[in-house]
């Protein structure tokens, strides 16, 4: 819905951070790229999000489904990411190690825009990855009580004061996040990011 919404009528390929359902399962929806694409879509990610892929979504590695005419099962090609720099269409993907709750997960930066969603931590040896930023997309769940698994504001707030973006856009937010009444409230060049947002970097 979001790719009709936005008028993006092709998809090239397909970066993961984790495996948790709430980033994978919208897989199925992309049957028709590798028909437009000629061949399999790539999918980057870690050995253990493919893993689970080829798990979850077994019916679409079964022996024969190879031969199956485009658009009725994904047809997915895995490029295996691990934590050093690597291309996708001519563009240059730092992964960034996260925590998330007891989970090992990726944020990306391209260029001078990092995204790390779903992060409850930054292991000290991430913190280099991430200096100089024109852009920081960062997890934010909730103002001020802490949660095991994400950010909350105050915690989102100290790593924009450590790092210093240029700009913050606040992501992955629950009900408790106002918009109404919180963005008076935040730093210069921090904001609540909303669906639709479009970014230049």
């Amino acid at each position: 819905m979001q790719l009709l919404r936005e008028t993006i009528p092709l998809v090239h390929a397909v970066l993961y951070t984790h495996y948790h359902v709430d980033h994978l399962y919208g897989l199925d929806d992309v049957r028709i790229f590798p028909k437009a694409l000629g061949r399999a879509l790539p999918i980057y990610c870690n050995e253990g999000v493919e893993q689970v892929i080829r798990t979850v979504f077994s019916y679409a590695f079964q022996p024969g489904s190879e031969d199956l005419p485009p658009g009725f099962l994904p047809k997915l090609e895995f490029v295996r990411i691990e934590d050093k720099p690597f291309e996708i269409l001519g563009e240059i993907v730092t992964p960034i190690p996260l925590i998330h709750s007891r989970f090992h997960v990726l944020g990306f930066r391209i260029g001078n825009l990092a995204y790390c969603t779903d992060v409850s931590e930054i292991p000290e040896s991430s913190w280099p990855l991430l200096e100089g930023l024109d852009v920081l997309i960062l997890d934010t769940l909730r103002p001020a009580k802490p949660h095991p698994s994400h950010f909350c504001l105050t915690q989102a707030l100290e790593a924009v004061e450590r790092l210093r973006p240029k700009r913050t856009y606040l992501t992955h937010m629950s009900h408790e996040m106002d918009y109404d009444t919180l963005p008076a409230t935040l730093p210069p060049g921090v904001e609540l990011a909303y669906d639709g947002l479009r970014i230049e970097f």
